[in-house]
Parts: C-alpha cells; structure tokens; sequence
C-alpha cells in the first residue's frame, strides 16, 4: 500500500471515529462518568442517556437509511450540498423531539442546553448549506470545545487538559476532511466556529 493509500485510509478511520451524531451523546457520556455528575444515581444517568442515544443517534440514522434506500443513493450521495436537505430536516425533527421530552421530564437547564446548541448548529448549517457546504464533523468538534468553555463557567473548574485533547482533535479531524477532498479549509474553519459559538450561547445564555 502506498503512503498516500495509507493517509487515506487513516483519514477515512479518524472521520467514522467522529461522526456527528454521536457527539451529542459522547458529551453527556463524559458529563456523566468523567464529572462530578458520575455522583448521580446509576439509574438516572442510565435514562438520560437512553433518552439522547435514541433520538439524537438512532431514530435519526434509521430516517436517514431508509430516505436513502428510497431514492436509491449510495453511502457518498449526502457529499452533494443539495441532497442534504432532507437528512437535515429528519434530524431536525429527532432532536426537537428530545429537547421536548428532556424539558418534560424536568432535565436541568446544562443538559437541555447541550441538545439546545446542537440544534442552533443545524438549522444555521441548512440554512448555509443552501449556497454553500459547511463541515458538519468540525461543528461538532467545535461544539465539544465550546461546550467545555462554556461548562467550565457553569461549574468553576480548569478545563486546559480536556481542552487541549480536544483542539489536537479537532486539528486532526479538520486535516482528514481536507486529505479527503470532503471539505475546503474554509468550511472546515466555518464549522468549528458554528459549533463553537453555538455551543456557549446554547448553553450559557439561551
């Protein structure tokens, strides 16, 4: 295998490792076990995240598939900016659905503002999207990094290390999208920012 197979293929690896639909669900999983939150009751931690698997990670993949299969697309289909239109507005609905339920059951404000954030970074993404493409990967990563501002207020702690793990992650994950001709450096940079600001308005002030 050649150097640039190899870089490929690493490439390939680092951006299914950080899909976007399951970075919501990892930020509420490091919340819950790697936070002063691992205190809570097992069981609560345990519903909560029953509640933003489903509808932030499965019903939205499962839309998703079959829109796919009834039009016929391939797995690269959603690489056109057009196509994703509908995938968007699915996963749209799933997250409100969940925003909605964890208001319902009385979730506190810094968890509701997580699925908050998340969706504030979607509709600007659609809305972009329109005219241009945005890197959806980098709005995720650059939500993990302006969530972990943001929380760092709300609960007074140092968050350098994590932050300094994240940012190398979010430079290597910006770096596979380019290698894999997915993305210009523009969009990748647009969609940390998005994810970013998004991230400490969702959760901070909205």
């Amino acid at each position: 295998m050649r150097d640039n197979d190899k870089v490929i293929k690493v490439a390939k690896i680092i951006s299914a490792i950080f899909n976007p639909f399951v970075v919501p669900f990892l930020a509420f999983l490091v919340l819950f076990f790697c936070s002063y939150l691992s205190m809570l009751p097992l069981t609560y931690r345990l519903i909560v995240l029953g509640i933003v698997y489903a509808f932030t990670i499965l019903l939205p993949m499962i839309a998703i598939f079959f829109f796919r299969k009834i039009n016929g697309w391939g797995f690269g289909a959603f690489r056109d900016r057009k196509k994703r239109f509908v995938p968007y507005l699915l996963t749209i609905i799933c997250y409100v659905s969940c925003l909605v339920m964890m208001i319902r059951i009385g979730l506190p404000r810094y968890m509701t503002g997580i699925i908050l954030a998340t969706l504030m970074a979607m509709v600007i993404c659609i809305v972009v999207n329109i005219k241009w493409k945005i890197s959806e990967h980098m709005t995720a990563i650059g939500g993990v990094i302006g969530g972990l501002i943001a929380f760092s207020f709300l609960f007074n702690y140092n968050p350098t290390l994590w932050l300094s793990l994240f940012i190398l992650l979010a430079g290597v994950l910006g770096s596979a999208r380019i290698i894999l001709r997915h993305h210009t450096l523009p969009e990748v940079l647009t969609g940390f920012m998005v994810g970013a600001v998004c991230a400490i308005l969702g959760i901070l002030y909205l």
